[in-house]
């Protein structure tokens, strides 16, 4: 029986469960770039030539391990432009028996799937993700009694299961589980970092950015510099180079923002992590040897662990489990439209301004910035979720549904009503003072509430707390900032909410 196995832009691993098995001789490896794919959001140019290079040099990889593989181009003069029809032509020309796949990463390709089981005429086989540490199915198990269902919990039985950081008896390495309270540094003055890789491009890359420019040159997000790793071999030298320069100090500073820095000492492996390049354990495993040797602390090890095997596994089960619920859920019935300012047009917010200007440099900014600056103003002045959601999935290199939509629905916007997390992350500008040294250069002041110069956030904050009392206000983690709220005389809480509405108004006027 002939196959056809067919992986997607995000399963470049040789070890994928749907090669499990390939007979050389006689099965088909297909890939295809397709417009349905490029298009279904405004994806960063940054974004789809390192999708685009990615795929192109994993085909060739392929190639020489001597598979046999069908490759359509974006600009193929028989490419359909659809999955579906790129499937089915293949499948029609080479007289095929059946399809192999590894189940999707996004909903939407789920419904796809179930769609050809339907209207194609051969019988399709799907396998599950073996790259993942922990199974839909087994996520499912373990949620079943929890009720809420919370991270630290879920990945301490990852850290059993996979005897990460532990002990022979049983306890976690350094007798504490989590390390978080550690990882909470501000910037310091004078900071320097590592200086981060950049790898040569050949004319893989070099063809596929002419036609990422030719094809997309409207999106937002810039395509030049590109310095993305593009092969395994490049993914790896960059997971080495973290956890020999940088993971030192990841933990430490992993909330802090600075100007003009976008990296600091992050790893930015998650886009090669998500896309296949790399893997979740290869990782966990690295870091962990890392600390053994005494060349990165705990809490720096821990941190990034609990990154990998606890928070990106957790989000993956919360997609699984309540999709397609999950993607239309509104808690807080936020409407308001997406600010220009999220797509490079002027703010006088410094904060906000920076971080999409590094988004759109690098298709990347840090979790802090997107859940505590970009998601918190959104939070705060009640943006739609829906429109708040596109954005992120498409301005980052490393955005999939099933890791964007938790993210930013659950944690950034509570639009779940509590499902990631136990409460809102609210703030108002002083703890974006606090964690960065973005409010030194903006016309706005975090200390001021009321007046011509005080920060969006703060009149903001206080107003998100006032209009969404009926739900927020039985939420123990709540009880501080409504104690708080409570203190406040008539007039000012007056004050406030017409601060927090004229900066709205500005806000739908473009001149916030």
């Amino acid at each position: 029986m002939k196959a056809l196995r067919l992986i997607l832009n995000d399963q470049l691993s040789m070890t994928i469960s749907c090669l499990n098995g390939i007979d050389k001789n006689s099965d088909i490896i297909m890939m295809c770039e397709v417009m349905e794919e490029a298009s279904y959001v405004p994806h960063h140019p940054k974004k789809i030539a390192f999708l685009f290079s990615a795929m192109r040099h994993f085909a060739k990889d392929l190639e020489e391990k001597e598979y046999k593989v069908i490759y359509v181009k974006l600009d193929d003069p028989q490419n359909t432009g659809t999955l579906d029809s790129e499937v089915a032509r293949v499948l029609k020309d080479h007289k095929l028996d059946l399809l192999i796949l590894t189940e999707p990463g996004e909903w939407r390709l789920s419904e796809k799937y179930k769609l050809w089981q339907n209207t194609l005429t051969v019988p399709i086989q799907i396998h599950e993700d073996n790259r993942f540490l922990c199974s839909i199915s087994e996520f499912q198990k373990w949620a079943q009694y929890k009720k809420p269902l919370r991270m630290e919990y879920f990945y301490r039985e990852m850290r059993k299961k996979y005897s990460i950081l532990m002990e022979q008896d049983g306890t976690p390495v350094g007798g504490k589980w989590n390390y978080d309270r550690e990882n909470r540094k501000p910037p310091q003055k004078n900071m320097s970092f590592p200086k981060r890789i950049s790898h040569k491009r050949d004319w893989i890359s070099n063809e596929v950015i002419h036609l990422v420019h030719d094809r997309f040159e409207d999106n937002f997000g810039t395509l030049e510099p590109f310095y993305y790793a593009v092969t395994r071999n490049q993914a790896l030298k960059e997971a080495r180079h973290f956890m020999d320069k940088l993971l030192l100090f990841f933990g430490d500073y992993q909330d802090a923002m600075i100007s003009g820095e976008s990296f600091l000492y992050h790893s930015l492996l998650s886009s090669y992590l998500n896309v296949g390049l790399l893997l979740p354990i290869e990782l966990c495993k690295m870091a962990e040897v890392t600390y053994l040797s005494g060349k990165a602390p705990l809490n720096c090890v821990e941190g990034f662990i609990r990154q990998i095997l606890g928070w990106r596994e957790f989000v993956r089960g919360i997609y699984w489990n309540f999709m397609p619920e999950y993607a239309s859920m509104n808690y807080l019935n936020s409407s308001r439209s997406l600010p220009a300012f999220y797509w490079g047009k002027p703010t006088r917010m410094f904060c906000i301004e920076e971080c999409v200007r590094q988004t759109k440099d690098h298709a990347y900014s840090h979790h802090i910035q997107r859940l505590m600056v970009t998601g918190n103003f959104a939070l705060l002045a009640g943006i739609n979720p829906v429109e708040v959601c596109e954005w992120y999935l498409a301005v980052y290199s490393d955005a999939y549904e099933w890791v964007e939509l938790p993210n930013t629905l659950g944690m950034a916007l509570f639009g779940d009503g509590g499902i990631m997390a136990s409460k809102p992350y609210a703030a108002s500008g002083k703890y974006i003072h606090r964690m960065s040294n973005f409010c030194e250069n903006c016309r706005y002041d975090p200390n001021e509430t009321l007046g011509e110069a005080a920060c969006p956030f703060n009149s903001l904050y206080w107003d998100f707390i006032d209009r969404n009392e009926d739900k927020l206000r039985g939420n123990p983690r709540m009880n501080y900032a409504y104690g708080n709220w409570d203190r406040f005389k008539s007039d000012k809480k007056t004050s406030i909410r017409l601060q927090a509405a004229d900066y709205l108004k500005q806000m739908a006027e473009n001149i916030l």
